[in-house]
């Protein structure tokens, strides 16, 4: 019976293109932009999904809602939607419900806020969020919908959680839902969380670095740019702490395979306005680096040697020099590459689009690591380009009809 449901499922969700579009289109035009981004939250997104999911008869909804006075509706919304199963298992789906903002408008060819087929590809659709992360919200609504809809109880249940803030640090998101449901996840659940990939599937991320974001102000004396000598240059101090972060990655020297690129980066990043016009020497310097650092060295190791830097710097050009941590996320332990979730995903994979998979780890951030330093092993996979917070941002309508197809067999035990 298992397997007649499973192909049964497998057939259904081959027929979702139209609801790919749908879903996508009115995620797209409802942005979900959080409050530091200029927008106003994605509380429109979250009430969608939740008649969408209820119009199927998808009535175990929960709401773990995180306040935030800096939107109009006072909260940032965190849902969990299950679907039972024949066991007490749960197959957990993660999507993000925030996007980035579309950036430089004029770099996109369509407007970024409607979701537009390719002319000569239809099968590929543009618009901001439809990889990052709304491919996987609607992954996980296409299941539910199908279960419903086609009165199929699978061996797992299946469990979504759609969560805001993933963009701008996960405080009122999964950080939010998992200090006030510590134990909704339970021992023998697969977590899964499709927000990195590849566009074939033969990836599956277990590992992530340590991230560290730091902010390093730096303050000399402004004068005159005809007289150099009455000031001290903020910009020049600068500029030699920004190529000294190359000499620090290199104190950082360990290789590990398992991620590419295979060491610890540190890449001077962005860089606030300074003195408006040209012939004013500055006397302040803000600027940030974006340290991806590999789980065999700490953040705070980091963090003092470019506080040692910036102590070099200060004294030889006799300006104040500060590194203060903006963000930090440190590594949390690899998901085994033996665990259940990669298992079963690895067999769902094989059969749904016949590929050999690979474990490894990257240099960016998923939510992934809130579950792994929970002692949950977490697995991130996806098909996808990975061109998310680019112009242009893409996604196929395949991927998304294959994604859910290979997270439906997980459900069904082999």
């Amino acid at each position: 019976m298992s397997l007649e449901q499973k192909n049964a499922m497998l057939e259904a969700l081959s027929g979702c293109a139209g609801r790919v579009f749908e879903l996508q289109s009115a995620l797209t035009a409802m942005r979900g932009l959080g409050p530091e981004n200029g927008g106003d939250g994605e509380k429109n997104k979250a009430d969608y999904l939740e008649k969408w999911l209820r119009s199927f008869g998808v009535d175990s909804i929960e709401h773990v809602d995180a306040a935030d006075e800096r939107v109009s509706s006072g909260i940032r919304p965190n849902l969990i939607a299950r679907v039972p199963g024949r066991t007490s298992r749960t197959l957990w789906i993660l999507g993000h419900m925030d996007v980035v903002p579309a950036g430089e408008e004029s770099l996109w060819h369509t407007d970024p806020w409607v979701v537009t087929r390719d002319e000569k590809d239809p099968d590929l659709i543009v618009g901001r969020g439809v990889e990052d992360n709304q491919q996987a919200v609607v992954c996980g609504c296409l299941i539910a919908a199908a279960l419903r809809e086609k009165n199929i109880v699978p061996d797992l249940g299946l469990g979504l959680i759609f969560v805001s803030d993933e963009e701008t640090g996960n405080a009122y998101g999964i950080q939010h839902l998992l200090r006030e449901k510590p134990d909704f996840i339970s021992e023998g659940d697969l977590v899964m969380v499709p927000d990195s990939g590849s566009p074939d599937g033969c990836f599956i991320e277990i590992a992530e670095k340590g991230i560290l974001w730091l902010r390093v102000s730096i303050e000399g004396r402004q004068c005159h740019a005809s007289r150099p000598d009455d000031g001290n240059n903020a910009l020049t101090a600068a500029a030699a702490m920004i190529m000294g972060a190359a000499e620090v990655e290199k104190r950082f020297s360990a290789r590990d395979a398992l991620f590419s690129p295979d060491r610890s980066t540190f890449t001077p990043t962005r860089h606030e306005a300074n003195v408006p016009n040209v012939n004013t020497i500055p006397g302040k310097e803000v600027f940030y680096i974006d340290c991806r650092v590999l789980p065999c060295y700490s953040l705070d190791e980091v963090l003092a040697a470019f506080r040692a830097l910036g102590a070099e710097i200060a004294e030889s050009r006799n300006v104040r020099v500060e590194v203060e941590p903006y963000m930090q996320e440190p590594a949390a332990a690899p998901t085994p590459e033996d665990s259940p979730v990669v298992c079963s995903l690895k067999r769902a994979v094989k059969e749904v689009l016949g590929v050999d998979c690979r474990c490894g780890g990257i240099g960016g951030s998923t939510v992934a690591v809130n579950f792994r330093e929970r002692g949950i092993p977490a697995v991130v996979w996806s098909l996808i380009f990975e061109n998310c917070h680019s112009p242009n941002e893409a996604a196929r309508i395949s991927f998304a009809l294959k994604e859910a197809q290979v997270f439906a067999s997980m459900l069904f035990e082999a």
